[in-house]
């Protein structure tokens, strides 16, 4: 497997845009010129040489640092495809070992070095980038730390190394039976270590929880020493300091295994499409499903944009037109958005029982149940879908996402507030973007709102660059104005960085830093990310 080193994923793996997706963007956004990328060979030339003195255990070859120095961030992809990188990490390490992280941590003590843990590589916030700093900048790749050496039927518990990627680590449970539950859309690639690092939210997370409530016992290779959280079935004894690691991107240590509560795999998994004819009904639905504690695994509601982007990207064009006919004779025209629901159940009695359930309040808002197919052919795409970023950017259009969560009293004028926020930022330069939406993750009080923006980008970097941020600081600004956060799954890392404060407060960032710097005293661990 050989991952892109300036894009999403494996070079094999193409995302084919339809004709008619293509002419729908092309509509809205307008015909786009093809503008080349810069080749590999060009920006190898801008890496100078690394200043670390040799060690057998650090890398630093070219390829190798290039490869580790930038993320999946929109500006990192305007760094890597316009070659305007700046900051390139001096060396890369890849223990195989926890013995390893240790004298990685004891190397850079000694030779003053700053740290920063990399796992999938799929950080879409500036986590792994190295910033400029005198300090030489080693990148510590875990993906060799990728077994699973304990397995407690019992206990239900697993201990698993935390450069495991996604699907190894659920083909390795799944032979025994069992799965951790945690799908995050960067499953493919991205990693246990970097899960926990970021507090990551699975698609299934209204059945399997968040990855903070996966997670038992984490060991944390620090600059103080090997930190071990041992958690209890319950305990009261003082603060739950498995807190002080989980989102600590990096800057508390490298975790190197956690222990994990895994569940049994399902007996009867299926993923069921329905229709709305209005977005306001829909919301009602998914509100009313969670807060009356239906258990479903996941729900998505799109928005009317995103609900015909998702059809015209299915890849069954001929069927279609006559979709489209059936949907309108049922009057669910222009307007209509579609939920994709997950029922994930150990019994055939529990699953028949919870999709009625479902079903009889998607009815009462007037939802239409469109049977399997439609939540079949997402569940089948639904990790290959980030590919399609690649596939946009050739035809000339950039896309980025950005997420927050908040109370179901705020949600439906969020939802309205932040697009347009993104539209006005744009409007500035006469430039048009195509924002969708969905709700992804619904909880009794509220949900998480997560937004997609396709813009077209031109043949100028800072140009490229300047839309982006322009539509990305209107956005968070409007977030924080109405009170949500500033993100409920993506974390902090460089791009969230000055919301922060709003968030936490004086006090609280006093809190994090100095649990931050009794970990790390002098500051060696990914500067720069989560707090300054």
């Amino acid at each position: 497997m050989t991952n892109r080193w300036n894009g999403w994923g494996e070079e094999s793996v193409i995302y084919p845009l339809s004709r008619s997706a293509q002419n729908y963007l092309e509509h809205r956004l307008g015909k786009q010129a093809h503008i080349e990328d810069v080749q590999i060979g060009d920006v190898l030339k801008l890496i100078p040489d690394s200043n670390l003195p040799p060690h057998p255990i650090i890398s630093t070859r070219k390829i190798d640092r290039l490869r580790h120095s930038r993320g999946q961030s929109l500006p990192d992809w305007i760094d890597l495809r316009y070659g305007t990188i700046k900051t390139f990490t001096d060396g890369v390490a890849v223990p195989g070992e926890d013995e390893d992280v240790e004298q990685l941590i004891k190397l850079s003590y000694k030779y003053d070095m700053n740290l920063i843990p990399y796992g999938g590589g799929t950080s879409v916030l500036g986590h792994i980038n190295p910033v400029e700093s005198e300090r030489p900048n080693v990148t510590i790749d875990t993906t060799r730390l990728n077994k699973i050496t304990g397995f407690n039927e019992r206990n239900q518990v697993a201990l698993i190394g935390a450069g495991i990627r996604g699907p190894n680590l659920e083909s390795s449970l799944n032979a025994q039976g069992y799965t951790l539950g945690h799908f995050p859309q960067s499953f493919e690639q991205s990693t246990l270590g970097g899960w926990l690092a970021t507090r990551s939210c699975g698609q299934q997370s209204a059945l399997y929880g968040r990855i903070e409530d996966m997670v038992r016992d984490i060991h944390i290779q620090t600059p103080a020493g090997l930190y071990i959280v041992h958690a209890f079935p319950g305990s009261a004894a003082g603060p739950d300091l498995s807190h002080a690691i989980l989102g600590s991107e990096g800057r508390a240590g490298i975790i190197t295994r956690a222990s994990m509560i895994i569940q049994p795999l399902p007996v009867h998994e299926a993923f069921f499409g329905y229709f709305f004819r209005e977005w306001e009904k829909g919301l009602e639905a998914v509100r009313e499903i969670a807060q009356h504690k239906i258990p479903v695994s996941m729900m998505r509601l799109s928005d009317p944009e995103e609900t015909e982007i998702t059809l015209l990207l299915s890849g069954k064009e001929k069927l279609l037109p006559w979709a489209d006919r059936g949907l309108r004779w049922l009057k669910y025209k222009e307007h209509r958005c579609l939920l994709i629901v997950g029922f994930s159940d150990q019994t055939n009695l529990s699953h028949k029982t919870n999709q009625k359930r479902a079903s009889s309040v998607i009815r009462k808002h007037g939802g239409l149940n469109t049977g399997k197919f439609i939540g079949s052919q997402w569940e089948k795409n639904r990790f290959t879908t980030p590919y399609i970023r690649n596939t946009l950017w050739e035809k000339g259009y950039a896309i980025d996402t950005l997420e927050t969560a908040l109370e179901w009293s705020k949600v439906p004028s969020a939802l309205k507030e932040i697009k347009q926020s993104i539209i006005k930022a744009l409007e500035v330069f006469n430039r048009r973007v195509l924002v969708l939406r969905h709700i992804s993750h619904v909880y009794p009080d509220g949900a998480s709102l997560y937004f997609t923006y396709i813009f077209p980008r031109t043949a100028e970097p800072e140009e490229t660059l300047e839309y982006w941020w322009k539509m990305k600081k209107a956005a968070s600004t409007k977030i924080i104005n109405l009170g949500g956060t500033i993100s409920h799954q993506h974390g902090v890392g460089l791009d969230h960085l000055e919301y922060l404060p709003a968030e936490k407060g004086e006090i609280g960032l006093n809190v994090i830093s100095a649990v931050l710097n009794s970990f790390d005293p002098k500051s060696l661990m990914n500067p720069g990310k989560l707090i300054k």
